[in-house]
């Protein structure tokens, strides 16, 4: 068996796209008696300075010589790699070996590729010393995710697919021509075994892309029949040729354990933490809160008391970004899920996921695991039914007509607009790695965007 790697051959001005050179690389060893058992489609650390868009890499698994596969890929990429573009950095992987059977240190240079930084250094090293053919262009950067991708079966359990549907080469640059009232269709009829297609609350197409390039639509979901089923039923400009890949995409594969205090930019975590500020919207539309953790002071006092002089210590401990608070943000982008971030409270108990950045976690979704249910309110006369005022500092309150007194605020229950539960990004804002909500395995209810 001969697995291929390549990545880094498309430009975020000039279109290209890896998956199209990948399937022409495909097509061509088919064309030569060759068998091409799988397309794989790897998508890496979204945090990575370098990325065009998505972040992936491409991979083939193919019954046919290494030499030839070689040969084959280097001649694609020199015809179709956007090397005008000095950001564009290719480069190829090939390795004889099965799958399955690839070294520890390849698997797990695939997974760190996924949460972590690599180095050209790195991926040159390590493909030497396992006896990988490279080759790289420009500086040859794309070897780090092309040497991620030929690792990535062994370290990978979770798998999805995407059918891409490419376009007449000679349309590139030019407005796509797909009726978007069928892909609405076709995606209620695929729903929720396919998901991701489109926004419906925003109206968005999400399976076409907005950038240059080659592909015309992408369909995603759990089972390749329906992906593919779901892309036949789109109306759109002539398809020259589709392929379906396996992909780690809507795996959450990018997120680890983290805990507040302990967070590095550039990777992405899920936390535990107590909502400490209460959310603010600011310039541009951004929402933030402030996490604390749960053994930190101020979480232990927004926790106790929904009262106006917790939230206001909480408040002034969250403006300093310390040890034991976490800054998250919703962006404009997301849409609707900034409501559900303003619905929170002081108090509130969350998971949260995202990516770190400048000490601030990117919120992609989050779990309300216990909420606040009741706040400190001024006492109500029992008698005459009317809001009391303050006799004092330390006096407690009276009603000034009827003379009656209460020792200090009462507790009363409130309305919350939030359950329980997983809250989402809608499909217009989800990276292509963050697994969406539909698609279940999640540790409590969830409430799915579509």
């Amino acid at each position: 068996m001969t697995i291929l790697g390549v990545d880094d051959t498309d430009s975020r001005e000039r279109g290209m796209c890896t998956t199209y050179l990948a399937d022409r690389v495909a097509r061509e060893i088919e064309s030569r008696g060759g068998r091409v058992q799988r397309r794989l489609l790897v998508r890496l650390n979204p945090a990575v300075e370098h990325k065009t868009r998505g972040n992936a890499a491409l991979a083939l698994h193919t019954e046919h010589p290494t030499d030839a596969v070689r040969d084959i890929a280097t001649e694609a990429l020199a015809a179709l790699a956007e090397t005008d573009d000095p950001r564009t950095s290719p480069g190829l992987v090939v390795a004889d070996t099965d799958p399955e059977t690839v070294p520890d240190a390849v698997a797990e240079f695939a997974r760190e590729a996924l949460r972590e930084f690599h180095t050209t250094d790195d991926a040159v090293a390590l493909a030497e010393s396992v006896g990988y053919e490279h080759r790289g262009w420009h500086g040859g950067r794309g070897r780090i995710g092309a040497l991620a991708a030929v690792g990535a079966w062994r370290a990978f359990d979770e798998w999805t697919y995407e059918h891409v549907s490419y376009r007449v080469f000679d349309r590139c640059g030019t407005p796509r021509e797909v009726d978007h009232d069928s892909v609405f269709a076709a995606a209620e009829s695929g729903y929720p075994e396919v998901w991701d297609t489109v926004d419906r609350a925003e109206g968005e197409s999400v399976c076409v892309p907005h950038a240059p390039g080659p592909i015309l639509h992408g369909v995603r979901g759990d089972d390749p029949d329906a992906v593919r089923r779901v892309a036949s039923r789109i109306d759109a400009e002539p398809v020259a040729h589709s392929a379906t890949f396996v992909t780690n995409q809507g795996t959450d594969a990018h997120l680890r354990p983290g805990e507040i205090g302990a967070l590095r930019d550039g990777r992405s975590y899920r936390v535990d933490g107590v909502v400490s500020a209460a959310p603010e919207t600011r310039a541009g539309g951004h929402v933030h809160l402030t996490l604390a953790d749960e053994d930190a002071e101020d979480a232990r006092d927004a926790r106790g008391a929904g009262d106006a002089r917790g939230a206001r210590d909480a408040r002034g401990a969250g403006d300093a970004r310390g040890a034991n608070r976490l800054d998250c943000v919703a962006f404009e982008p997301t849409k609707r899920f900034r409501d559900r971030v303003r619905a929170l409270r002081v108090g509130d108990r969350l998971t949260v996921c995202g990516e770190v950045s400048d000490g601030t976690l990117k919120l992609e979704k989050f779990a309300v695991r216990e909420s606040v249910t009741t706040e400190l309110a001024t006492p109500v006369c029992p008698d005459c039914d009317r809001t009391m005022e303050s006799a004092g500092r330390g006096q407690g309150y009276r009603c000034r007509d009827c003379g009656t007194s209460a020792p200090g605020k009462t507790e009363v229950r409130i309305d919350r607009d939030l359950e329980t539960g997983w809250y989402e990004v809608p499909p217009c804002a989800r990276r292509h790695v963050a697994k969406p909500l539909i698609r279940g395995g999640f540790d409590a209810p969830t409430h799915p965007e579509r």
